[in-house]
């Protein structure tokens, strides 16, 4: 084997990936028409797509059944922080707005696709039906509250009734599933390659140019809740510095997220993430899908910010109140943004609604959205689902200390972990 071929593989799975952006942007430059380059992209994420929703069935059935202890305070607690998180991205996001107001243009000639819903309780419904949908129907929708409430209560029930041979059948099995979805992970740099490619050949940087105020309005939040509120969070919990745990999940769990802009094609990232952080898998495997499910500080952010540069160009007076009602509107929203077509973007009109903005405007606001999402839904994903991963070790580390353990070595402790 040759030398260079032997410092590849050297390499970790981050610079290997650093690697293929570099690599899949100078192809999006010079060649772009070589279309069948992003190929590569395409077969990355769908084949983690195609994966993960049975990853997260068989996982949570497997680590409920052989679970000593159940659910525990960790699950009341991740949960606390995924809507704490949420609920404070909005409130950032108004604040942001605040102190520099966007105006955009409402003569948007494209226009956005699909109903938007009528309220917030038209959300949750979908929620509450979707839970009890058929289960092979919802692996194979990636249906991820439907797989969670399933598996829960079948886990539950395996745990009590199964024989040690169908716990033991149900580990190898899992076993199996995680085998392969380290394989494709450990494609992921071809994978970025040509998702990069794809981007840079077809979009370029002029989605700069005509929306470039209101893109960095939306970046900047979000950039501002994992480099501020979240660490801060973080910090009330722990009582350390959280900007280890932050800067590892961003890199190893955000890059990924940014380039797939899925945050369920994330979940098997986040698993092998929070293995190297030496979490406990009975805790993660739920706690990981339950997250990319309700916690959603990016849709938070961008249906906030969307709503007020709505409110801002067409003259509509804001109040504190009326901010503080579109903050809990928005986070609520936002837990229910993966069960709706088109995600953040086609909530946008139920939050305009409370500034009495007319419906024709606020669909329009959506085309806007869809015209920079490529940006916008990228830096949201990798927002979301990197908070997945420092929310489920802030609570399991937060458990450590409980119980007389030390943090983990990166975080002044001397637990041992891989990372």
């Amino acid at each position: 084997m040759s030398k260079s071929k032997f410092f590849l593989l050297r390499l970790s799975l981050p610079q290997r990936i650093i690697i293929g952006l570099v690599i899949g942007t100078l192809l999006g430059l010079f060649v772009p028409q070589a279309s069948w380059i992003g190929v590569l992209g395409s077969l990355f994420v769908g084949a983690l797509k195609a994966i993960a929703p049975l990853l997260v069935f068989v996982l949570v059935i497997a680590s409920l059944s052989r679970s000593q202890t159940g659910f525990d305070r960790r699950f009341g607690f991740v949960i606390f922080e995924y809507l704490l998180s949420t609920f404070l991205a909005a409130v950032f996001s108004v604040i942001a707005c605040f102190i520099y107001p966007v105006s955009i243009s409402l003569d948007v000639a494209k226009a956005a696709e699909g109903a938007a819903p009528a309220g917030v309780w038209e959300v949750l419904e979908k929620q509450l039906l979707g839970m009890v949908s058929n289960p092979f129907m919802a692996i194979a929708e990636a249906n991820y509250i439907s797989i969670l409430f399933w598996a829960i209560i079948i886990g539950i029930l395996a745990k009590k009734f199964a024989s040690p041979e169908t716990h033991r059948m149900l580990f190898d099995f899992s076993g199996v599933i995680s085998q392969v979805v380290a394989w494709i992970i450990n494609l992921a740099p071809f994978g970025i390659l040509g998702l990069v490619f794809t981007s840079v050949s077809t979009s370029g940087m002029a989605i700069f140019a005509t929306y470039g105020k209101l893109l960095l309005l939306l970046v900047g939040c979000m950039l501002g809740t994992a480099l501020i509120i979240n660490p801060i969070i973080i910090f009330c919990i722990l009582r350390c510095n959280p900007y280890p745990l932050v800067i590892r999940c961003l890199r190893e769990s955000g890059v990924t997220a940014f380039f797939t802009r899925s945050s369920a094609a994330n979940i098997p990232v986040n698993m092998r993430l929070c293995e190297r952080l030496g979490l406990d898998k009975d805790f993660y495997s739920v706690s990981i899908p339950l997250g990319a499910t309700i916690n959603m500080d990016g849709a938070a952010a961008t249906i906030t910010i969307m709503t007020l540069a709505a409110a801002h160009t067409m003259g509509i007076e804001m109040t504190i109140g009326k901010a503080l009602l579109l903050s809990i509107l928005s986070s609520i929203a936002a837990c229910g943004a993966s069960g709706v077509a088109g995600g953040s973007l086609l909530l946008i009109p139920m939050a305009c609604s409370i500034f009495g903005i007319p419906s024709d405007a606020a669909m329009q606001v959506v085309g806007v959205g869809f015209i920079i999402g490529v940006v916008q839904d990228s830096v949201e994903t990798a927002l979301n689902s990197s908070g997945d991963a420092i929310f489920t070790s802030c609570a399991e580390y937060a458990h450590w200390r409980k119980i007389g353990k030390s943090l983990p070595k990166f975080l002044g402790g001397t637990t041992e972990t891989d990372i």
